[in-house]
């Protein structure tokens, strides 16, 4: 057996699922298609803490704006399998027009899953202030730079939220996906909790630099998002600020490059006039 499947096997013969494609990783999970007695499954099995935490939200949506999880035990869940033919990324790159439907379709998204889940909330959850260390920690410093900027308008967010949610904490156009009849359902959730408006902000930096850099659009993509969700317009020009300047601290971290997420937190500045 391979490394991989190594780990999912046991899984597999748990569960009684077939392959229904070769095992793939990313940072945090190893994963799989499987079908079930014909059913198209997706078997994940986390590899890292966050990723874990993540199972129990997914799990405590039941399914309500969320892919449903069949089966969950430890670090492995078993979900319902997007079959769909339709992919937001290129709904929003077929014109304006259609990015701003894949805008709504995804606030709509968010909405429902901060009114989804009952009982106790799941173990686990990160808050805001906790999600944006790394950037309140950049931008102690004074200074008018981008990162400072950004710290300090992240820290009056975090000080006067409008509410407190579980939230899904990576709404964008990869993460809510064409469940066919079920409609657009929402996968790979964060652990976090905190403000609803947080969850507009990363919409604003996908689905590519291309979208999101072009002219004119994160003003009106803010419109949508405003319309949508009820939230003023400075208020999401805000969260675009705080969350793109985030992003750029993590991949300056990483190594890598986040042309978007830096482009749309200059752009949301120079709106905001800060």
């Amino acid at each position: 057996m391979t490394d991989l499947d190594a780990v999912l096997a046991p899984w597999r013969e748990r569960w009684r699922l077939d392959p229904d494609g070769e095992a793939f990783t990313t940072p945090s999970s190893v994963l799989q298609l499987v079908r079930h007695r014909g059913e198209p499954l997706f078997l994940k099995v986390a590899t890292a803490e966050e990723e874990r935490a993540g199972g129990t939200v997914i799990a405590w949506w039941s399914g309500d704006g969320a892919a449903a999880v069949i089966e969950a035990d430890a670090d492995a869940v078993l979900l319902e399998r997007a079959t769909g033919a339709r992919d937001l990324g290129q709904v929003s790159r077929s014109g304006a027009a259609g990015d701003d439907e894949a805008t709504r379709i995804l606030c709509r998204a968010g909405r429902r899953l901060h009114a989804a889940g009952t009982g106790p909330r799941p173990d686990g959850l990160f808050d805001l202030r906790r999600w944006f260390r790394d950037l309140l920690q950049r931008g102690d410093a004074a200074g008018d730079d981008l990162f400072a900027v950004a710290a300090r308008v992240a820290e009056e967010l975090l000080r006067h939220p409008d509410g407190d949610v579980v939230l899904h904490g990576d709404l964008h156009h990869g993460n809510v996906l064409d469940f066919g009849p079920r409609g657009w359902l929402a996968i790979d959730p964060k652990p976090l909790h905190g403000d609803p408006g947080f969850d507009v902000a990363n919409i604003l930096c996908n689905p590519d630099a291309a979208t999101v850099l072009a002219p004119g659009r994160l003003e009106r993509a803010v419109a949508v998002i405003a319309a949508e969700t009820g939230l003023r317009t400075d208020r999401v020009l805000r969260w675009a600020l705080a969350w793109g300047a985030l992003s750029t601290v993590w991949a300056e971290q990483d190594g890598t490059a986040s042309t978007s997420a830096a482009g749309v937190a200059q752009q949301a500045r120079t709106l905001l006039r800060l």
